[in-house]
């Protein structure tokens, strides 16, 4: 009943404050709030995102309906000055003894203070005040719309527009639009003053934006200029601008046909006082010189070192720390061959990624020997950074796991290590954290810990025995990596040792694609603490022991509670159970039970040994930060253990106890796991966001798996997956995640968030998310557990909710509040809204959007 008060007052608060609210509080006598903008084409209403953008004036922003923004504005006081004076000065004493208790001055300043008109200041910021209707803006806004519609070939568009006013100082504004006829392009004819640039535009004219019997846009005139500038530089028109190109187009008297006629103007030159005109040249690079200098070489940077190489001068400013064709590997500019911009762009972006200068720079100067005049000296300029660099970070952290974490990264780089432009990266890497989830007998706050170490090599080029450049060009920016690993983790758990050792190559086949190739990817992890299972995953030790309880196991077994001992307890019951030492009947669901927790305790206990190679694809149209209009597509393929199987069978290895192959005394895991993932985001305009992700993966064990490890198998729910549940507790299947870490081989996952902005950096959003884990074609038989066939997509969770994000600039600070929407794990019957209250609602806390 209390539960009911409360909302009701809620409720009847929240109304009262939204009663309370007046629109048009501070809009002035005789002025008008500005209610609604409608456009209509033709008598015909429309959304168009590029007409609306046109309007100079646009209604308050509104949340559901809600002018949340105008109403905070609303609140504040105007002229808190005047108000604080004015109540100095209502009692004759006030100021007097106010003074006397703080000060004349600190009376002042008490003006200023946030309760007094700071208060006031923070809702101006934070909301937005009225927008009034004002007929000048509305003229304006019809000359926008005509110049729009013109731009789209509609030359005799006639735009009115009609402001009606309400009740209550609010207003509506109606823009009536009569676009008429569109201009047809019907013909095109060209006038290039530079004939080297006319044979040019005649090879490649096909792929002109301007066509006979398209219709007229503007669009398509601006891409022309940008396409022509493009082509026309990439073939050694140095000094061409997207100035030197303009259209004239006549319309008179052709029953709307638009004549076009492209102009290309000579090069204006500039000498003293003097301006002329030229044909512009093409030209070729007569000569490459490439300098450097040494930032931790000062004894000798008095000194030129300098040497040619296959066409390139290379000179030094103090001995020469680089081979010459790791420096000219970076550098797609050729002697002899056409200035290109492309060629340009790819020797910058080259030289940027091989991270040991300071900001390349490439200047062109004309070649004075060349009597021709066609000819370009590329002087590309080189400054190192310093060879050896140090870089430290502490962060606190807070997981699934870890309810409070310090960690701490060092890593010590050396740049240029084999003089081929390489970098030998050293990391150091600590963890101390604190749960409460864990067994603790000394009730020590820190009771985890974690450290490893890394190294690693960059070298900025395929690192292969065969000569790779036929597949892999220099264009495509390749580099290999290679690093080992060691990671140590003492959680008063498990206690994993996790050893790695990674060969992976990177290039770019194409514009915003970037492949990714691990041919060799090794993984040890070894288990020191395996005995302590039952004290780290409670779930299954509870499950376990209420049987013990249920059916009686040996006393034995017990400890002086009554309940199992964690390690020796545990074992011999179920080693009970299993050899049917017990009232417990095979193949009975309690059975069953103990079968499937016995066979969890050994999957996570055992040691892996993963040698896989995998490859992955990543497309991606976003252009940079603000891009919100673009998507990203990945696919994953890795296969494991497939050589080691030849490599067994070939050398007529023996299998173990197990029917397994091993190495090291530890059953080498063998799986094909295959994932792909895309996300696209829609820009909606006026800082709103719809965003999609579709997510789908499986990983098939074969030969000397009948499982895939922990490492590689999948889990859901947590901020960046369904938010309706936390990390590894959904699934798989309808089990409902009766486990601590809930895992399996196959996943399907889609969210769609819809985000806005209503308050300064404070934005929102509104997001569902569906997806769940399942087991499928490996030891898993419990049909709550499986993916059967299409049937099983009955069991795909939903959680939905709210969330806010704070954009501090560099970072978005993410609160979600997620829902079980619909639950797998409840009876068909009972599934949707059962979770929808806030005490069953999921907090999660991330950096950054989701996806």
């Amino acid at each position: 009943m209390k539960n009911y008060f409360t909302k009701i007052a809620f409720i009847i608060g929240l109304g009262t404050f939204i009663s309370s609210c007046d629109a048009v509080k501070k809009v002035p006598e005789n002025r008008h709030l500005l209610e609604k903008n409608t456009i209509l084409v033709d008598e015909v209403p429309v959304k168009e995102e590029g007409a609306l953008a046109q309007l100079y004036q646009e209604p308050n922003k509104a949340l559901l309906g809600f002018k949340l923004r105008l109403h905070l504005y609303n609140l504040a006081k105007e002229n808190t000055d005047s108000l604080y004076q004015a109540w100095l000065e209502r009692k004759p004493n006030r100021y007097s003894n106010l003074s006397a208790l703080l000060s004349e001055k600190q009376v002042e300043r008490l003006g200023q203070s946030f309760i007094v008109s700071g208060y006031s200041r923070f809702l101006k910021n934070v909301g937005e005040a009225p927008v009034i209707v004002q007929e000048e803006q509305t003229k304006k806004s019809s000359e926008r719309l005509k110049n729009y519609y013109f731009n789209q070939g509609y030359f005799n568009t006639k735009v009115t527009y009609q402001i009606d006013t309400l009740e209550g100082k609010k207003a509506t504004v109606t823009y009536k639009i009569e676009k008429k006829k569109a201009y047809v392009i019907d013909s095109v004819k060209t006038k290039i003053a530079t004939p080297a640039l006319d044979s040019l535009y005649n090879i490649a004219k096909e792929h002109s934006f301007i066509q006979k019997g398209k219709p007229y846009n503007k669009i398509d005139f601006d891409a022309e200029r940008d396409r022509l500038t493009t082509y026309f530089r990439n073939r050694g028109a140095y000094h061409f601008q997207q100035n030197y190109i303009n259209y004239k187009i006549d319309t008179v008297g052709t029953d709307h046909k638009a004549n076009v006629e492209i102009i290309i103007s000579n090069q204006q030159v500039r000498e003293g006082d003097q301006v002329y005109t030229k044909p512009f040249n093409l030209y070729k690079i007569s000569e490459i010189n490439i300098f450097t200098n040494n930032q931790y070489d000062k004894e000798e940077s008095q000194k030129i070192d300098s040497t040619s190489y296959q066409g390139f001068n290379i000179y030094s400013l103090g001995k020469l720390r680089y081979r010459p064709k790791a420096l000219t590997d970076a550098v797609f500019l050729r002697k002899g061959g056409r200035f290109s911009d492309i060629r340009d762009m790819l020797t910058r972006r080259s030289l940027n990624n091989l991270n040991i200068f300071n900001y390349p720079t490439i200047q062109y100067v004309e070649d004075k020997s060349d009597p021709t005049g066609n000819s370009l000296i590329a002087n590309i300029t080189l400054s190192s950074v310093s060879k050896l660099h140090f870089e430290s970070t502490i962060d606190l952290t807070h997981s699934n796991i870890q309810d409070f974490g310090i960690e701490g990264n060092v890593s010590y780089s050396i740049r240029n290590v084999f003089r081929g432009a390489e970098i030998l990266q050293l990391g150091l890497r600590g963890n101390v954290g604190s749960s409460q989830d864990l067994a603790n007998p000394d009730n020590v706050f820190f009771n985890i810990s974690e450290y490893g170490a890394d190294l690693k090599l960059i070298v900025p080029r395929i690192l292969f025995p065969l000569k790779t450049e036929r597949i892999i060009s220099k264009t495509m920016i390749p580099a290999t990596d290679a690093s080992l690993g060691f990671f140590k983790q003492e959680n008063i758990g498990l206690d994993k040792e996790n050893f790695t050792g990674i060969i992976n190559y990177k290039w770019n086949p194409a514009r915003r694609v970037n492949m990714r190739l691990d041919l060799v990817n090794i993984q040890y992890v070894r288990n020191i603490n395996a005995p302590n299972y039952f004290n780290v995953y409670r779930s299954s030790y509870n499950r376990l022991n209420n049987l013990a309880q249920e059916y009686g196991a040996n006393p034995d077994y017990l400890n002086e509670n009554g309940n199992l001992t964690t390690v020796d307890g545990t074992a011999a019951f179920i080693d009970d159970v299993l050899s049917g030492q017990t009232t417990i009947i095979p193949n009975s669901e309690d059975y069953k039970t103990v079968h499937s927790i016995e066979e969890r305790r050994k999957r996570l206990t055992e040691n892996n040994l993963i040698l896989a190679s995998n490859i992955t694809y990543l497309r991606s149209t976003k252009t940079g930060i603000y891009d919100n209009n673009f998507y990203n597509f990945r696919v994953k393929v890795e296969s494991a253990g497939g050589l080691l199987s030849l490599l067994s069978d070939l050398g007529g290895r023996e299998k173990n106890e197990n029917g397994k192959y091993d190495i090291l005394e530890v059953d080498y895991s063998q799986y094909i796991k295959t994932e792909a993932e895309y996300i696209k985001h829609w820009d909606l305009g006026n800082n709103q966001v719809f965003a999609t992700r579709v997510f789908g993966g499986i990983a098939i064990p074969y030969g000397n798996s009948d499982n895939i490890p922990f490492s590689r198998s999948y889990f859901a729910g947590g901020s960046n997956d369904n938010r309706g549940w936390q990390a590894y507790t959904l699934g798989p299947g309808r089990s409902g995640g009766i486990n601590d870490f809930n895992e399996a081989n196959m996943k399907l996952a889609a969210s769609a968030e819809y985000r806005f902005k209503f308050l300064g950096k404070l934005g929102g959003a509104l997001f569902v998310d569906a997806g769940n884990i399942w087991n499928v074609l490996d030891n898993i038989e419990d049909e709550d557990y499986i993916f059967k066939d299409f049937s099983s997509l009955k069991n795909i969770a939903v959680g939905s909710g709210i969330g806010f994000r704070y954009n501090l600039g560099f970072v978005v600070v993410r609160l979600d509040l997620g829902f079980k929407t619909y639950n797998p794990a409840r009876e068909e019957d009972n599934r949707w809204f059962k979770g929808y209250r806030l005490k069953e609602s999921v907090l999660n806390i991330g950096i950054n959007y989701p996806f």
